[in-house]
């Protein structure tokens, strides 16, 4: 997607050779128009596979899955929390999941009226790097019997093997902005 791979160009910061800052659009401030662009792309590659759910891990997929519902007629949005709620009484599915950018380990919950067997789910991560929080979520998914339809990672960094891994437990994984590498200040995209 021409159109993200040019923002994240403009308004990336490097950090290092492992770490693009993206925040100024993506996970802290976020670019709505960006977003219905976003959305429509992912519509565009999952139109025609019946997605009766969307499924992403709080805060940043939020955003982004709400958009993306408007173009798969306003499916339901489920995000699976990093901590349960003294509001949640009922039961839940867990699945443990490490984050990459922030280093440490949580358990990612969802409410088990929230995804059932019928569901076919359409998993959005915001930025994947090795996958773990999509394995997460997918995981959660499974323990519901849902059908994990497919994966979208909206920026990956391809070179940390998120996107392999997960192609290698069969997923559909369809990303937007691929990272090969970060090299001399520069970011090149596959």
């Amino acid at each position: 997607m021409d159109l993200l791979k040019q923002r994240i160009i403009d308004d990336g910061i490097i950090v290092s050779t492992e770490i693009v800052k993206v925040d100024s659009f993506l996970n802290q401030q976020l670019d709505v128009k960006l977003f219905e662009e976003i959305g429509k792309e992912i519509h565009n590659r999952f139109k025609n596979d019946e997605i009766t759910k969307i499924l992403t891990l709080e805060s940043s997929g939020i955003a982004i899955a709400t958009i993306a519902s408007r173009y798969f007629d306003y499916v339901p949005v489920v995000f699976a929390k990093k901590a349960k709620p003294n509001t949640m009484n009922e039961q839940f599915y867990s699945s443990e999941t490490k984050s990459f950018t922030k280093g440490n380990i949580y358990n990612a919950i969802v409410s088990k009226k929230y995804l059932s067997k019928t569901d076919k789910i359409l998993i959005i991560d915001d930025f994947m790097a090795h996958g773990e929080a999509a394995c997460s979520l997918a995981n959660l998914a499974l323990q519901a019997e849902s059908t994990v339809v497919g994966i979208v990672a909206v920026i990956e960094k391809y070179y940390q093997g998120g996107s392999t891994k997960l192609r290698n437990l069969g997923y559909r994984v369809e990303t937007l902005a691929s990272i090969e590498k970060i090299k001399d200040g520069r970011i090149f995209f596959r």
